[in-house]
This record gives C-alpha cells, structure tokens and sequence, in this order.
C-alpha cells in the first residue's frame, strides 16, 4: 500500500530517492528542469528582456529592438487623426460627398458606397475646376482620365545676337526703311549715299551703287523672288537694279521729295513719300506710275501688302493706318485708334485678314486689327515707342522693335500677346528690321551704326514624307 506522501506527489521515484532531490518549477503552466540548458544560458546573460522564444525559421518581430533604429515610428494621437481625416477626405473625392452618411461596419449597417448612375442614362458634365475648390483631386478628375499634359517649358531665345556687323553712316530716322533681307539670303543696307549687298552664306560684301554727293538712300526693298532691288531716294525717285548683276533696269519718277518707304506684291511697287502721296509702279509700262493713292495728311512711313495682294496697309505721320483695296483708290478702312505716327506694319502669314500695326512714342502700342470689318482685336502697351514689326512665318508669334528707353527688342506669342523674349544690345533706338528667307533669324539695325542678327524663331516643322514601298512605287520603277 502506498503512502500518503507519494500519492500526494503524483510521481512514481525509484527506491532510494527522497522527493526533495528534485526541484520541479511552473513557469506559464509548463514543467523545465532547474538545470539550463546552453539556449537557457545565453539568454539569461544577455541584456534583452524578452523572454519570447521564436521559431527556428520565423524570428520574432517582438523580440526585435527595431524601435533603436528607427525603423518602427511610435504612434502619435495627432498623426492618427489627420490620417483619419485625409482618408476620409479621399473617400469623398472618390466616391462622392455622401459617403460619409453611410454607417461604418460593425454599427449595425454594412458599408457601402453610393451608386450615383442608377437609372442615369446621360454623362454629366462637370463644369471647370475653380481655383478655388476645396478639392484636392479637382472636379474632373478620377483614376479613369489620363493624366494633364505638363505645360511646355517656355522656349529658350538667346539673349545677345550671334553676329554684329559695322554700318557706317546708318542713319537715326524713324521714317527711313534702310534694311531689307531677299528670299535668296542677300541683305541690302542703305548707308549715305550707298547700297550694300551682303551674301549670307559666304559673307561677301558688294557695293551696289551709290547716288552721289546730290542724293541719298531712303528706302530698299526686294522683289518677292529676290532677284531685283527697288531704292527710294532723296530726289524723290524710284530706282531699280539687278541684285545678281549691279546694273540699274528702271529710273522712275512722280514724287515731289523723299521716297522713304516701298513695298511689293507680284506686280505692282508702292512707293510713299513725305508728299504724302502713295505711287503704284508698274514696270511692265512706260507710265512712271499706274495711281495714286491719296489719303493721308502727312508723311507716309509704313507700307505693306497682304499675302495675298488683294489689301495694301499705310501708315502715316498723321496717326492714321489706312487699309486699301487692290482695285479701288479710296481707302476702305480708315483706322485712327493711334495717337502718334504709325510706321510699324506686318500682315499675319497665318490668319487672313489679320493686321498688326505699332505707334510711336506718343502712342507706344501694338494693335492688331480684323480688316474684313475694320474692327480693333486688341490693343498692348509696349511702354515705349514701336519701330517694327515683323510676324514669324514659322510659328504664331511676332516680333517688334523699340526705341527709347530701353531700345528692346521683343518676341511677343500672338494672340495671348505674352512676351517670349526680350532682348537688348542696341544703344539708340532699334529702328530697322528684317527677317531671313528662313524665317529663323532676325536682323535689327540702329542708329548707333551696329547690325546685329539675333536667333529668335524656331524652325518650321515640316511633316516628313512617306516613302512608298508599294509594287509600283517609283522607288521600283526603272525606265530603260
């Protein structure tokens, strides 16, 4: 029979071995021997006091001092809020204001967004973003539309020119017309009593002509093919010469003083003059003149016909811009919006009917005009007088010149009329400009005797063309 002590125990101990040789210790409702093991060891003699083992592949995140290194962030009441508060603000955005109403999971009724296109049957239309929305995501916006395009970083113009050529005897007249560039890259300068051609592609000078010590140049100007010059002089004549060979084809008359100004279309030269008079030249008659045009009150100073020939744009020192009809000898449009002498005149190559025209230092304006109806489009303050202007065949911009007091030049994109560039070097007004055949490079001129070539405009993108590689492309045809 066995004794109330053993049974007690709950142990069966061999013979010969009292119940206090062995020390038995419960740790979280399990048995271990007091005697450690090795495992046992080094982890009593480490500073950790973690107790939680881990398994022998899986280690214990718990048991990790990641909070050390900075690798677990201890969570702040103000953090927890406004998470709370910007997702709830992306779940509006997302899924529309009412989503809030909507009891959460586990309050009695199960989360669900709203469904907004039930038995809709049309897209509605949002209308644009307000500045001020209070929306982070903007009105239109959602994971389905593609992202907005980035604006284009504005284009780069450089701000000095890239070549400078002396001009002795330039002179500092707002009503002369002095520099001219062809469609065959020649500029034509006039300086005193002097042409002077200069060849671009090998930069050759070569004196045209020269009037003697009894005249002067006033006005130069190319044909549209760039072969022949016509020259306004002092005398009140017209001249034209052969710019291939120097040799003078024409000598007409008809004005009574100075000839400052000329333009030409496919057949005709306009010329105007301080006699307030503008002449239609015909050189395929012997008549000096074919018309006369008769409009303004003072000097003629600006003029300049359409892309298409049909319309003829003057301006004068009487503050008028007058728009002519090719057929007609009364103006059709008499605009006197300006309030200072209008020399500043460029028709739009990219719009019909569009006109440009600047005002002088009383003015100081660009205004562009519609001439179908004669209406005014719009109207910029330059802060400074307009000397010329000129449009970019290559891009919707335009450029203009200034005079005092800072003698700019300036690139304008048209019609937001948001500048561009603004560029400075000429050390009296900018008086002259002129555009090369490609439409790239614009040369200034100034009484400060200094031409300078300024790159402005980009190229013109042409599409490129497809090469047909067909059976009976040309590329296969052979002709024997």
């Amino acid at each position: 029979m066995e004794s109330p002590q053993r049974r007690k125990s709950g142990l069966n101990l061999p013979a010969g071995m009292n119940q206090t040789s062995l020390r038995l210790e419960t740790f979280s409702g399990s048995f271990r021997s007091s005697v450690s093991s090795p495992r046992a060891i080094s982890s009593l003699s480490s500073p950790s006091k973690s107790s939680t083992c881990s398994d022998r592949f899986i280690p214990c995140r718990s048991s990790s001092r990641l909070h050390t290194f900075g690798l677990i962030e201890k969570e702040s009441p103000v953090k927890e809020g406004g998470n709370e508060a910007y997702a709830r603000l992306l779940k509006s955005e997302l899924f529309g204001s009412d989503f809030g109403s909507f009891s959460p999971a586990g309050q009695g009724s199960p989360m669900s967004s709203p469904s907004k296109n039930m038995l809709r049957f049309k897209t509605e239309h949002s209308g644009p973003n307000s500045p001020y929305s209070p929306s982070i995501l903007g009105q239109d916006s959602g994971f389905s539309h593609e992202a907005s395009t980035p604006p284009k970083p504005p284009r780069k113009v450089p701000k000095t020119p890239h070549k400078v050529l002396d001009a002795p005897s330039l002179q500092d007249d707002f009503y002369l017309n002095l520099v001219d560039w062809s469609s065959q890259n020649v500029l034509a300068v006039g300086l005193g009593t002097c042409v002077y051609l200069w060849t671009a592609s090998n930069s050759k000078v070569t004196k045209l002509c020269d009037l003697g010590p009894n005249d002067g140049v006033c006005a130069v100007q190319w044909t549209r093919e760039g072969s022949y010059i016509s020259i306004g002089t002092s005398l009140g004549q017209v001249q034209v010469w052969d710019g291939t060979q120097c040799k003078r084809v024409r000598t007409m008359g008809g004005h009574q003083t100075r000839t400052g100004v000329l333009a030409w279309n496919s057949r005709i030269l306009s010329s105007g003059s301080r006699d307030r008079n503008i002449l239609q030249h015909d050189l395929r008659v012997s008549n000096d003149y074919v018309s006369k045009l008769v409009g303004h009150k003072s000097e003629v100073c600006g003029l300049k016909w359409s892309h298409d020939d049909r319309e003829l744009a003057s301006g004068g020192n009487d503050n008028q811009l007058l728009v002519w009809n090719q057929h007609s000898q009364q103006p059709i449009h008499k605009l006197t919006e300006h309030t200072a002498a209008v020399k500043a005149i460029a028709w739009s190559p990219h719009q019909s009917g569009l006109l440009a025209s600047g005002g002088g230092t009383a003015d100081r304006c660009i205004r562009f005009w519609n001439t179908t109806n004669g209406h005014q489009l719009n109207s910029v303050d330059t802060g400074s007088q307009v000397c010329n202007l000129a449009w970019s065949k290559n891009v919707n911009e335009l450029v203009s010149t200034h005079g005092y007091s800072q003698n700019q030049i300036m690139v304008w994109k048209y019609p937001s009329m948001s500048k561009v560039a603004t560029l400075t070097g000429h050390t009296l007004r900018v008086l002259y400009l002129a555009m090369s055949p490609d439409g790239q490079t614009i040369v200034t001129g100034a009484g400060d005797e200094t031409l300078r070539f300024w790159n402005v405009f980009p190229s013109m993108k042409t599409p490129t063309p497809v090469k047909d590689t067909g059976l009976w492309s040309l590329g296969r045809t052979h002709i024997r």
